[in-house]
């Protein structure tokens, strides 16, 4: 039979270092909070189901917590701080619905790989009744050091309580522990508060586990993997490996970059095959790229789709609704918003279009605006297949421009045009021969006399 197994999320945590006035695990990396990050670790290493420990925020850590994860999340609230054992003993209820192991996880650590779970769940599986995931420091200084004898693990001992030669390990506690469902209860409701803080130190269950004969053992991963995150600085640092991490993901699955590091990507942003991405781009939550497609320099996207060979900017922006079909170009200094764009159609420069449907094939001009809000509401847009709209025009909507229709330069457009038609919706041109001159003397006796008030 399939073993079960249950992960217990710590969660309570306040934010005092990070200066905030929200839950250290709403706040965000790759656009997802921290505390999602753990729960989809979780499910991705294939475990059976959540017990998160909540504090502050407990509703919104929980909706977090709980949002696109496949497995069911059940919260229990902390009210007071005693430490890590005692945080996770107020899963006692949880953990006793019975299950073959049980792993420790935190809330602030967003970047444990599932694979590294697994191998600790793997391991608790031949056997151990204990098993530590741990690292290797190249300045172990501060960290918990895992003691280790014959291959066993026999103590997680603190750095300040460590003697010189334990010092000297570079083997360090990353705090993730799994152990047996079955001893758990009786594990946890032994770990005392004789120590200087009067806590309950989840550390301690090697020691209680290893005086009652049980099998402990530690296990290595990448110390990244156990980054945690108290202050800001150290939330931009977690974000720059995961950002590094989606990014070579992306990059192995046949995206270029010219510049990765300017790249900015979110958890759920997708790529077709060999999509070009230059310098300084960001993706926000919510975009898929087609294959082929070209994002140029300095383009922000976010709940876009882009077709396949569509071209994005330079200095473009994509918001929410944004839909490109296959081949679409939207050019420098443009800004789609809940808008579809046709197959091969262009939005070139200096646009807005917003609510609206552009046909196939149709190009907008440079300077063009959907006047989309009356100040209360919305209204739609539709350009229809082949048609051409002029530099400058302004099309107030509601309005719908047939296929193949002809809008001139500078018109501000307020009613239909008909399929095929020419739309010329501005004042008529006059020339007025030698007035010129008698302009410029104008402007000139108006200077000369606001010169000499000055002086």
């Amino acid at each position: 039979m399939a073993r079960t197994c249950l992960a217990v999320v710590l969660a309570a945590g306040d934010a005092t270092r990070m200066k905030s006035s929200k839950s250290k695990v709403l706040h965000t990396v790759g656009n997802l909070p921290l505390i999602a990050h753990v729960t989809h670790a979780a499910a991705a290493a294939g475990v059976d189901k959540v017990a998160l420990v909540v504090g502050r925020d407990a509703e919104a850590v929980t909706k977090a917590a709980s949002n696109e994860v496949a497995i069911p999340v059940s919260a229990v609230e902390q009210t007071e701080r005693k430490g890590t054992g005692h945080a996770v003993l107020m899963a006692r209820d949880i953990i006793a619905e019975g299950f073959d192991d049980v792993v420790v996880l935190y809330g602030d650590a967003p970047l444990i790989d599932p694979e590294s779970l697994k191998a600790a769940i793997t391991e608790r599986g031949k056997g151990a009744d204990v098993v530590v995931l741990g690292f290797r420091a190249a300045d172990p200084t501060g960290y918990g050091r895992l003691i280790e004898r014959d291959g066993a693990l026999v103590a997680i001992r603190e750095h300040k309580e460590a003697t010189v030669e334990e010092r000297a390990i570079d083997f360090c506690n990353g705090g993730i522990i799994t152990f047996s469902g079955g001893e758990a209860i009786s594990l946890l409701e032994a770990i005392g508060n004789d120590n200087a803080k009067g806590e309950f130190y989840l550390t301690d269950i090697v020691e209680i586990a290893r005086a009652r004969g049980l099998k402990c053992v530690a296990i290595e991963a990448p110390e990244a993997d156990m980054m945690g995150c108290n202050t800001r600085p150290e939330l931009a640092d977690i974000e720059q490996v995961w950002q590094a991490r989606a990014r070579h993901a992306a990059m192995m699955s046949g995206v270029s970059m010219i510049d990765p590091g300017s790249v900015f990507l979110s958890y759920d942003t997708e790529f077709g095959t060999d999509v070009t991405i230059e310098p300084s781009v960001w993706f926000g939550p919510g975009v898929t790229v087609g294959a082929g497609a070209t994002i140029h320099a300095f383009s922000h996207l976010e709940g876009a789709v882009v077709g396949e060979g569509a071209t994005i900017g330079p200095f473009a922006r994509l918001r929410p609704g944004t839909e490109l079909a296959e081949r679409a170009k939207v050019g420098n200094f443009c800004e789609i918003k809940k808008a579809r764009v046709g197959v091969g159609a262009k939005v070139n420069h200096l646009t807005y279009i917003g609510d609206a449907v552009i046909g196939a094939g149709a190009n907008i001009g440079a300077g063009t605006i959907t006047c989309n809000y009356d100040g209360l509401n919305k209204h739609l847009t539709e350009i229809g297949e082949g048609s051409f709209i002029g530099s400058n025009s302004s099309l107030v909507a509601p309005v719908k421009i047939g296929n193949g229709a002809y809008v001139g330069s500078g018109s501000v457009v307020t009613n239909d045009v008909p399929e095929d038609a020419l739309a010329i919706a501005r004042a008529r041109q006059e020339n007025k021969p030698g007035r010129a001159h008698v302009l410029r003397e104008r402007i000139a006796a108006f200077k000369a006399h606001k010169n000499s008030t000055k002086n």
